[in-house]
Protein backbone atom coordinates (compact mmCIF):
# COMPACT_ATOMS: atom_id res chain seq x y z
CA UNK A 1 0.00 0.00 0.00
CA UNK A 2 1.04 3.54 -0.55
CA UNK A 3 2.48 5.37 2.41
CA UNK A 4 1.46 8.73 0.93
CA UNK A 5 -1.42 10.27 2.86
CA UNK A 6 -4.29 11.41 0.69
CA UNK A 7 -6.25 14.45 1.76
CA UNK A 8 -9.74 14.69 0.34
CA UNK A 9 -11.97 17.75 0.51
CA UNK A 10 -14.67 15.65 2.17
CA UNK A 11 -12.38 14.56 5.03
CA UNK A 12 -13.78 16.05 8.22
CA UNK A 13 -16.83 17.41 6.37
CA UNK A 14 -20.20 16.30 7.69
CA UNK A 15 -22.72 15.54 4.94
CA UNK A 16 -26.02 17.44 5.15
CA UNK A 17 -28.76 15.77 7.18
CA UNK A 18 -30.86 14.94 4.10
CA UNK A 19 -28.13 12.89 2.39
CA UNK A 20 -29.38 9.39 1.65
CA UNK A 21 -26.15 8.13 0.01
CA UNK A 22 -23.13 9.37 2.00
CA UNK A 23 -20.56 7.61 -0.20
CA UNK A 24 -21.94 9.19 -3.39
CA UNK A 25 -22.11 12.57 -1.63
CA UNK A 26 -18.47 12.37 -0.50
CA UNK A 27 -17.21 11.32 -3.92
CA UNK A 28 -19.21 14.04 -5.67
CA UNK A 29 -18.07 16.62 -3.11
CA UNK A 30 -14.43 15.70 -3.73
CA UNK A 31 -14.83 15.94 -7.52
CA UNK A 32 -16.69 19.25 -7.28
CA UNK A 33 -13.97 20.65 -5.01
CA UNK A 34 -11.24 19.53 -7.42
CA UNK A 35 -12.97 21.24 -10.36
CA UNK A 36 -13.83 24.62 -8.84
CA UNK A 37 -13.36 27.51 -11.26
CA UNK A 38 -10.43 29.87 -10.86
CA UNK A 39 -10.66 33.66 -10.78
CA UNK A 40 -10.94 33.71 -14.60
CA UNK A 41 -13.89 31.30 -14.67
CA UNK A 42 -11.83 28.37 -15.97
CA UNK A 43 -11.52 24.93 -14.39
CA UNK A 44 -8.41 24.82 -12.24
CA UNK A 45 -8.02 21.03 -12.50
CA UNK A 46 -5.11 20.00 -14.71
CA UNK A 47 -7.13 17.19 -16.29
CA UNK A 48 -9.55 19.70 -17.80
CA UNK A 49 -6.80 21.61 -19.59
CA UNK A 50 -8.11 25.10 -18.75
CA UNK A 51 -11.69 24.44 -19.96
CA UNK A 52 -14.34 27.04 -19.18
CA UNK A 53 -16.32 26.31 -16.04
CA UNK A 54 -18.50 24.43 -15.49
CA UNK A 55 -16.51 21.55 -16.94
CA UNK A 56 -18.11 18.17 -17.51
CA UNK A 57 -16.78 16.63 -14.25
CA UNK A 58 -18.18 19.58 -12.26
CA UNK A 59 -21.59 19.28 -13.93
CA UNK A 60 -21.67 15.54 -13.20
CA UNK A 61 -20.50 16.08 -9.61
CA UNK A 62 -23.23 18.66 -8.99
CA UNK A 63 -25.80 16.24 -10.39
CA UNK A 64 -24.46 13.46 -8.15
CA UNK A 65 -24.64 15.76 -5.13
CA UNK A 66 -28.33 16.26 -5.84
CA UNK A 67 -28.93 12.55 -6.39
CA UNK A 68 -27.17 11.71 -3.13
CA UNK A 69 -29.76 13.85 -1.37
CA UNK A 70 -32.67 12.08 -3.04
CA UNK A 71 -33.26 14.78 -5.67
CA UNK A 72 -35.16 13.72 -8.76
CA UNK A 73 -33.01 13.50 -11.89
CA UNK A 74 -33.16 16.53 -14.16
CA UNK A 75 -33.76 14.35 -17.22
CA UNK A 76 -36.80 12.30 -18.09
CA UNK A 77 -36.42 8.52 -17.71
CA UNK A 78 -36.34 8.11 -21.49
CA UNK A 79 -33.33 10.42 -21.70
CA UNK A 80 -31.50 8.58 -18.92
CA UNK A 81 -31.79 5.11 -20.45
CA UNK A 82 -29.04 4.62 -22.98
CA UNK A 83 -29.88 3.15 -26.35
CA UNK A 84 -29.16 -0.58 -26.46
CA UNK A 85 -25.99 -1.39 -28.31
CA UNK A 86 -26.53 -2.79 -31.76
CA UNK A 87 -24.94 -6.21 -31.91
CA UNK A 88 -23.03 -7.09 -35.06
CA UNK A 89 -24.73 -9.54 -37.38
CA UNK A 90 -23.75 -13.12 -36.61
CA UNK A 91 -21.75 -14.70 -39.43
CA UNK A 92 -23.41 -17.71 -41.01
CA UNK A 93 -21.27 -20.77 -40.24
CA UNK A 94 -19.88 -22.59 -43.24
CA UNK A 95 -21.63 -25.87 -43.89
CA UNK A 96 -19.55 -29.01 -43.81
CA UNK A 97 -19.50 -31.03 -46.95
CA UNK A 98 -20.85 -28.09 -48.96
CA UNK A 99 -20.57 -27.48 -52.69
CA UNK A 100 -16.83 -28.27 -52.78
CA UNK A 101 -17.46 -31.88 -51.71
CA UNK A 102 -20.35 -32.41 -54.06
CA UNK A 103 -18.24 -31.31 -57.06
CA UNK A 104 -15.53 -33.88 -56.29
Amino acid sequence: MSETPHHRASDGTVPPADVTDPLLWRLAYDVASAHEPDENGRCRNLLCADQPSPCTPLVNAERALGLSRGAAPAQSPAEQTPEPLALPAQPVPAQRGGADREAA
